[in-house]
């Protein structure tokens, strides 16, 4: 607690020094007269001042929480003495949005305890410290201000908002666990795939009856098995483009978890990786809980300044799997993730690149100078995702606003028509 004099204090103190020293100096007793009640009004209440006990106790609604939507705190105040003005104001983080006035002022009586309800708007994504109260008191007579801080933070996560899609992006090849994903090959499963001849030891329920009754000998029907797959998420934390409100972060990040609850809700096992000044990972597996551990990882990427050359040699070798599935989420802002992508390529991974798209954080300027070199900076970007195509990489510029559903159509676009290529 912190004590300070008011603007009127000092008025006082100066009105009587100044009446005092030119009744003396003077010898005016009526300057001393005049300024002997603002001197007893400054003793007066110096000496009944007291410092107040303000109390408070915090207690948030839920400890998760998703963008765009609300959550309660409530605040239980408690004094020893009546204090007539309260001025409370809640301690909010950038992100957190108050519903409510903020500050507020109230009047708290002796022994009283007074519950306050304060709605507040989760606007970004994040992990917040939420419940700490400032308040402020001012004495009977207006001399002296106590501040203070009273309640007990706590923690919040405000998860990213999701997106729902119709189909995900299926891997080139599946694992050997069971799953909702189709595998290409042809086993025991419920996916229909093909028909052949009837050889010793095929069961008789897989026998195709219509088939065998036109064709005179019997056949059989061939199946996809379900199987798994393992997905992992890139997500490019070495640079960003950004204006006040929004970057290409947020929209990686807010990728990213839709895409893992998704991922995660087909059984498949997911991953992440967080590619950039600081290097961090989870290791593929599925889940509820791999969920939650991929949004609490997702909700501590930032962007960490570093001139260190990274390569993807730093991974342990367990987060990349074999086979898997590898989506990079990236702005391709910087040459280090732009070769870890090309790298991954080389090394045979199942490799599909979402580029978020930096333009709209980005002016094309005032000058012909700085239209040029927005022109050229555009054309070496369209170079760059024409090397990728070239390698067989999807590559797709999603801009914000964008359903992800047309992202994702856009990348199995591609791939259709990689396959005819190679055909």
């Amino acid at each position: 607690m912190t004590r300070s004099a008011t603007g009127k204090l000092h008025v006082y103190v100066v009105l009587a020094g100044l009446g005092l020293l030119g009744g003396l100096t003077l010898g005016r007793p009526e300057l001393v007269a005049i300024a002997a009640p603002f001197a007893l009004f400054v003793g007066l209440g110096l000496v009944h001042a007291r410092a107040p006990s303000v109390r408070a106790q915090s207690e948030i609604e839920r400890e998760r929480q998703l963008e765009s939507r609300h959550v309660d705190l409530f605040v239980e105040l408690s004094a020893e003495r009546t204090v007539a003005r309260l001025e409370l104001l809640l301690d909010l983080p950038e992100g957190l949005v108050a519903e409510a006035p903020n500050p507020i002022l109230i009047r708290l009586e002796r022994g009283e305890r007074r519950e306050l309800e304060a709605p507040l708007l989760c606007g970004h994504w994040g992990t917040y410290q939420v419940g700490g109260v400032v308040w402020r008191v001012r004495d009977p007579f207006g001399l002296l201000v106590y501040e203070g801080r009273a309640g007990e933070p706590q923690w919040l996560k405000v998860y990213p908002r999701g997106e729902t899609l119709q189909r995900l992006l299926r891997p080139l090849e599946t694992q050997a666990f069971s799953g909702n994903q189709v595998a290409r090959n042809r086993g025991e499963g419920i996916e229909f795939a093909d028909l052949r001849p009837f050889t010793p030891g095929d069961r008789i329920r897989r026998v195709n009856w219509r088939a065998t009754a036109r064709r005179g000998e019997p056949w059989v029907n061939e199946m996809h098995p379900e199987r798994n797959a393992d997905v992992v998420l890139f997500l490019d934390t070495f640079a960003e483009a950004r204006r006040e409100d929004l970057g290409t972060l947020d929209i990686g990040v807010r990728a990213a978890a839709a895409l893992a609850s998704l991922y995660l809700q087909e059984k498949d096992r997911v991953g992440v990786v967080s590619f950039g000044g600081v290097l961090n990972w989870l290791t593929v597996t599925s889940g509820t809980t791999q969920l939650y551990r991929i949004v609490d990882a997702l909700l501590d990427a930032e962007i960490v300044l570093s001139y260190a050359w990274k390569d993807l040699d730093v991974i342990p070798p367990r987060t990349l799997p074999p086979r898997a599935l590898v989506i990079a989420l990236s702005p391709l802002l910087d040459e280090r993730a732009v070769g870890a992508l090309v790298d991954l390529r080389a090394r045979g991974f199942d490799l599909a690149v979402v580029e978020l798209s930096p333009f709209p954080f980005v002016p094309e300027g005032e000058t012909e100078t700085k239209r040029l070199a927005y022109r050229l900076w555009r054309l070496r970007r369209e170079a760059l995702r024409s090397k990728y195509a070239a390698l067989g990489v999807p590559i797709v510029e999603w801009h914000d606003g964008v359903p992800m559903e047309a992202v994702v159509e856009e990348v199995r676009a591609f791939r259709r028509h990689a396959r005819v290529v190679r055909a």
